[in-house]
């Protein structure tokens, strides 16, 4: 007879609901913002950007209090963050406009990489065509998005309002939840 002895593992208790729910109400707000503004005003997006990485800071430093691991990772994040967003504050149009181009270069290699990996993958991916179509369309967003540093401007508001959305809705389901 083999007796299995469990051991007991004591769990950080997760953080108060209303921090997660304040969080999602600012991430809320922050992607409103931004999906509302018009890609001419430059500044003001650069100050934006500037302020969506300081607050992304922000929630890296609370999450790296209640994360069971890898805390260093997240400090680590939350400094590079918080440090670039200051830099934005400082000269919002060299931000506005190199994050728009940094946006299009990521689709372009990005969307090959998703190419080489359904090719390669197809033998094992049941759905390997839709990463592909995927990827192909990144890489015609990418091209079209560097060739005109306009449309990266558009792209990066888009891009950046739907990351704060996505991020509310993350810290609401962390909430109701419970987290981990």
């Amino acid at each position: 007879m083999t007796t299995v002895v469990v051991e007991e593992v004591e769990l950080e208790p997760p953080p108060p609901r209303w921090v997660s729910i304040i969080a999602a109400i600012l991430w809320l707000i922050v992607g409103l913002v931004l999906l509302s503004l018009d890609s001419t005003s430059a500044a003001t997006l650069g100050y934006m950007i500037g302020f969506v990485l300081i607050l992304g800071g922000v929630d890296e430093f609370v999450h790296m209090i209640e994360a069971p691991g890898w805390k260093w990772l997240h400090a680590l994040v939350g400094i590079v963050f918080v440090l670039g967003g200051f830099f934005a504050l400082l000269s919002p149009f060299h931000t506005f406009g190199i994050l728009a181009l940094f946006i299009g270069w990521f689709l372009i290699i990005k969307g090959f990489f998703d190419v080489v990996e359904s090719v390669g993958f197809r033998q094992v991916m049941p759905l390997w065509g839709l990463s592909l179509a995927a990827g192909i369309a990144e890489i015609g967003l990418g091209l079209w998005a560097v060739g005109y540093p306009g449309r990266s401007a558009w792209l990066l508001l888009v891009w950046t309002g739907v990351g704060a959305l996505m991020r509310s809705v993350g810290n609401l389901v962390t909430a109701f939840t419970g987290g981990r």
